[in-house]
């Protein structure tokens, strides 16, 4: 069974170019884009992290620090057995951010890959059903970013009403 400092110190043994930082007492990996699915494979695989937790972003929009891109998609993983826990962060960006899907570690991520894409863009390439999970289908936008106007851009009036059937 590995604890934490063990499952890092293998994860650094096996990439050794990954950076880590502290947050409340825990350390969270940070990825490049290119070696996430590798870095998620060897966790699942080798670090026996079998629990996909979450799937999340962070939109680094205007935020007062600079970020290597504006997206930041945080991974939350376990150990179902010992309680091991793991944040894996990696930052993407672009007009079109696209990462890895996760769907064939881990099957959980598939709605949580969804509601990333339909929510902040994101997408998953490999992903077995990438469609909103959150939205209807005919809305354009991403609302979680932060660019995204309070008011929204109106597309709330152009979809069809939707009515109760009477019992």
């Amino acid at each position: 069974m590995m604890d934490e400092s063990r499952v890092i110190g293998s994860l650094r043994a096996e990439f050794p170019d990954l950076t880590t930082d502290e947050f409340r007492e825990q350390t969270r990996i940070v990825v490049p884009l290119e070696k996430l699915y590798a870095v998620l494979e060897f966790l699942k695989e080798q670090a026996a992290l079998d629990y996909l937790i979450d799937v999340t972003c962070v939109d680094y929009l205007h935020y007062p620090t600079e970020k290597p891109d504006r997206f930041g998609l945080v991974y939350l993983l376990a150990n179902s057995e010992t309680n091991v826990r793991l944040t894996v962060r990696c930052y993407v960006g672009g007009p079109e951010p696209t990462v890895p899907s996760a769907v064939s570690l881990w099957e959980a991520a598939n709605w949580l890959e969804r509601e990333v894409w339909d929510l902040f863009g994101i997408r998953f390439t490999d992903h077995p059903d990438l469609r909103r999970i959150v939205l209807p289908e005919p809305f354009s936008a991403h609302p979680l970013r932060k660019d995204y106007p309070l008011q929204g851009r109106g597309e709330r009036h152009n979809f069809p009403v939707v009515t109760r059937k009477e019992e």
